[in-house]
Parts: C-alpha cells; sequence; structure tokens
C-alpha cells in the first residue's frame, strides 16, 4: 500500500492497483496503490479512510479483462459483482443474504470481480453470462466505500480479452491504458 498526494474532502481519492496502471497520473490528486486482489484492495481503502481526513469520494481507475469480443476502450462500471464468492449457496447455508451485486449508476457495464487473473477461454465463456469486463479490485473498493458513506466510480479501461494470451496482452498494453486512465481522470475530475 502506497498513498501519494493529501487526501481532503474537497477533492476524490484515487484508487488504483499497482504502480504500472497509475505511472500517469500528475499528481493533482491523491493516489493510493493497493496492491492486487479484494483483500489487498480492501483493507488499503480501509486504512486510509480510517487514518484520518475523508476523501469527496472514491474512483477505482484500473484495467480490465473483456469477456465479450470486440469490447474495448473506457467505461464507467454500472454493476459490480464477486464471481469468486457463492453468495446464494452461502445465503442459503446461513439462512442469511450475503452481499451481492451493488449497483453504481444507471447505465455501464457489469463488471465481475475476482481474485484471480481469467486467463482460460473456459472461465471467460463463463463469466460473460453474467458481466462484461473482469478485474481483481473493483467489488472490495465500492463494498469498503459504500459502507464508508462515500461516493463510488469505477473507471475501467479494456486491456485485454480475458482468456489465452491475456497476460502477455496485459503486459503490453498496460502503459498505454495507464496513458488513457490519466487523461480520463484530468477530463472527467479536473
Amino acid at each position: 500500500m502506497r498513498l501519494t498526494g493529501t487526501v481532503t474532502s474537497d477533492r476524490p481519492l484515487l484508487v488504483v492497483a499497482l504502480p504500472e496502471e497509475a505511472v500517469h497520473f500528475d499528481g493533482g490528486l491523491p493516489v493510493l496503490l493497493t496492491g492486487m486482489g479484494k483483500l489487498n484492495a480492501a483493507a488499503a481503502l480501509s486504512a486510509v479512510l480510517a487514518g484520518g481526513e475523508r476523501p469527496a469520494g472514491v474512483v477505482n481507475l484500473g484495467t480490465a479483462g473483456a469477456l465479450r469480443p470486440g469490447l474495448g476502450g473506457t467505461h464507467e462500471i454500472g454493476r459490480v459483482l464477486q464471481h469468486d464468492l457463492d453468495v446464494e449457496l452461502l445465503g442459503q447455508l446461513t439462512g442469511r443474504p450475503m452481499d451481492g451485486p451493488i449497483d453504481l449508476g444507471p447505465s455501464g457495464p457489469v463488471l465481475a470481480t475476482g481474485d484471480r487473473f481469467v486467463s482460460a477461454d473456459a472461465e471467460r465463456d463463463l463469466l460473460a453470462r453474467s458481466a462484461d469486463l473482469v478485474d481483481m479490485e473493483g467489488y472490495a473498493i465500492a463494498t469498503v466505500a459504500r459502507r464508508a458513506g462515500l461516493p463510488v466510480r469505477l473507471v475501467k479501461h479494456v486491456s485485454d480479452e480475458a482468456g489465452e494470451g491475456a497476460l502477455r496482452s496485459w503486459q503490453e498494453s498496460v502503459d498505454d491504458c495507464a496513458r488513457l486512465l490519466a487523461d480520463w481522470a484530468r477530463t472527467h475530475l479536473g
């Protein structure tokens, strides 16, 4: 975890998993690097929110894999869900509802978050039944921000088509994705 800049109540906090995804931010807004995965994202954001000044909101920027052919570009997410937690089964087991999908806006693609980098076609095809994009942090960040009473936005740039070859595609495209995410932040967040 690494926080650069100062968190203030009049500016959003940018939350990014990896330094490679944040390399082109210009320092105008505070940036929290969480590390990969849901646990790292939740722990880092919780620590920052518990440790002092609260931001005006939380904006998670990062890369995502496309679950459908031809889906590219930068997207603000409309709904996020966990793909690696069986909320229906656990709800049946305990008799209590589990945290399900989180609606973030009236439109935008559905993002599936899980602690696996999707690099197999079969897994991609299964996830495509319920989502458009896949990442490893979005759901955790949305959950922590919501529980803290803060507005949250998830903005993802497609780095690869999840499935065979995704690892190489991500490595080759991450710098361009980071540049486009920084451009999005400058345009939409001032």
